[in-house]
């Protein structure tokens, strides 16, 4: 018997270092770390001992006689990894603590307070020399894992739980409610403090160049994601699912995530921390069919197999997948992928149900033109498979085709990769080809949009590491709190929340789910949000016709 890692995996890595017999891999240390899609429990190794398992920060381990039926798929996916991967060359060694290092008080900004801003300041925080800012322009932190992750995969959001340990150093503040650009500026922030770490994200939606996506009805996966997570900025948005059908072109992991929650059972997403809002309009909605629309093959398909696992947990949907006579059963060289197209078939093959929801996979079919009513909505979407042309009838076209970074003021860009331009996360200037001294990037506006929560701590640690080396080797200035940002936003009217202000706002929300059996119930009104973090209104505010005045922040 062993211990089995599920879909939920975070690649967190926080397993790694409890196991005693170096069972799980890739570690971080090793090539495949920072693009696997997941973690993998070896079961010839596995001494079944579970010291894993507490340690597992979004429960994804299970012992194998604890697996649920749809999870046994697992099983052969953890084993499936060791056939492809030679491990048998002993223990990787764990990266050692250094001795400190930084010998000068240092104060830190990072940009951002999702999974890759949050790691980046675990790290820098193991130096007691390092005072870290983390500054968001949202008055709630936690970026992807709030506003991201699907609202049914709630082990996948302790993430979020383990990251609010840093949280409670001293050296750590959170100054919630400041947007770079607009309340501060970079060169502000870099006369302030040492160094200041860019970890704001690349979730900018690419675009399919084709005729029609100005079209009402023709939205991002990107919106729709934080529509139905409960983004300020998107709650009001309305959504028209008043058609049986839904067109989503891509097929990521994204793309599953708004198929499942489209299709899901509205009572099921009660329980969860969707948004209310959405949450009403999918109970009144009419879409009994999602179509996910692919232009390679299902051996291709971006989606991961934890996702793609996720399906099976949908009942009452029967599952179609259209290869354009192309086949979609390719056996490969790689095991995973196998068993990804394996299980595809898998999900197509089951009895069909009552046909009253259906998902079809799409394969091979290319998009080329979203079709508009004299009304300026969506009528359809035309597509090419092979050497055929068809059009979908559809009120509602979803993209989620990935996603880029968008330049801001004060920082270099690479428009061609859609990100800061950097090595191991210093950034590079483009006048000299070497580092921008104090500035450095993390997340995906360092590497691009790819990766899971976890991925991000590594490539936090590692940003963090450029800028301790830096300190030490004596190129940061070092800052004293002569210069608060706080201060400064909050005369330009921004109001600066901190931890323990959302530390109120959370509490509120977590009460409201504990009385209606939900894990929270989310506000979505930046004007509710600063009034559960104990603020007053006064005349005048950006909120509206009120001032808001900015709670103390903790020096």
């Amino acid at each position: 018997m062993s211990h089995v890692i599920t879909q939920p995996c975070c690649n967190d890595a926080s397993c790694i270092a409890a196991c005693p017999v170096n069972c799980i891999h890739p570690t971080p240390d090793e090539r495949d770390f920072t693009s696997a899609e997941m973690l993998y429990i070896d079961p010839a190794t596995c001494i079944d001992c579970g010291a894993c398992v507490p340690e597992c920060p979004v429960e994804a381990i299970v012992p194998e006689t604890d697996l649920a039926a749809e999870q046994s798929v697992f099983l052969d996916i953890n084993a499936a990894y060791y056939r492809d991967h030679d491990v048998r060359d002993g223990l990787v060694p764990f990266r050692p603590r250094r001795d400190t290092q930084v010998r000068e008080p240092i104060r830190v900004a990072v940009v951002g307070s999702g999974p890759a801003g949050l790691y980046t300041a675990e790290e820098l925080l193991t130096e007691p020399n390092v005072h870290v800012d983390v500054l968001d322009r949202l008055p709630t932190p936690l970026g992807l894992i709030r506003f991201g992750v699907a609202p049914d995969h709630a082990s996948t959001k302790l993430a979020g739980e383990a990251l609010h340990e840093v949280t409670s150093s001293p050296r750590f503040r959170y100054l919630l409610g400041v947007e770079v650009g607009r309340d501060i500026t970079a060169a502000e922030l870099v006369e302030a403090y040492s160094a200041v770490v860019y970890a704001h994200g690349a979730a900018a939606p690419k675009s399919l160049g084709i005729d029609g996506e100005e079209l009402r009805g023709s939205i991002s996966s990107t919106e729709f994601v934080a529509w139905y997570n409960g983004h300020p900025d998107y709650a009001d948005r309305t959504y028209d699912l008043s058609d049986e059908r839904v067109v989503l072109v891509g097929n990521g992991n994204v793309a599953l995530d708004v198929a499942r929650i489209l299709l899901a059972d509205p009572e099921v997403l009660g329980r969860t921390d969707i948004a209310d809002h959405a949450l009403h309009v999918l109970r009144r909605s009419a879409v009994r069919e999602v179509v996910l629309i692919g232009r390679r093959g299902p051996a291709e398909a971006a989606f991961t197999i934890g996702e793609l696992a996720a399906l099976a947990e949908l009942d009452g949907v029967d599952v179609s997948v259209e290869t354009g006579g192309r086949g979609g059963g390719v056996r490969t060289a790689d095991a995973l992928t196998t068993a990804k197209t394996d299980l595809l078939r898998d999900l197509a093959g089951r009895p069909a149900g009552s046909g009253a929801r259906r998902l079809v996979f799409r394969f091979h079919t290319r998009p080329t033109a979203i079709l508009g009513d004299e009304d300026g909505g969506v009528r359809g979407v035309q597509v090419v498979d092979g050497d055929s042309a068809a059009t979908l009838s559809t009120s509602l076209v979803i993209r989620s085709i990935g996603y880029t970074g968008e330049p801001l003021d004060g920082l270099p860009f690479d428009d061609a990769l859609g990100i800061v331009p950097n090595v191991g996360g210093r950034v590079l200037d483009p006048a000299t080809d070497g580092p921008l001294a104090a500035h450095y990037v993390a997340g995906w506006i360092k590497r691009g949009p790819r990766g899971g929560i976890g991925t991000n701590r590594r490539c936090g640690q590692e940003t963090a590491r450029a800028v301790l080396d830096d300190a030490a080797a004596g190129t940061l200035t070092p800052r004293s709190a002569d210069t608060d940002i706080a201060d400064l936003a909050t005369r330009r009217g921004a109001t600066v929340l901190d931890g323990a202000a959302w530390g109120r706002i959370d509490a509120v929300e977590r009460a409201a789910g504990r009385e209606a059996r939900r894990p929270r119930v989310k506000m979505t009104d930046l004007r509710t949000l600063i009034t559960a973090a104990g603020l007053h209104f006064h005349t005048g505010s950006r909120y509206g016709d009120n001032e808001i005045r900015t709670t103390e922040v903790k020096k």
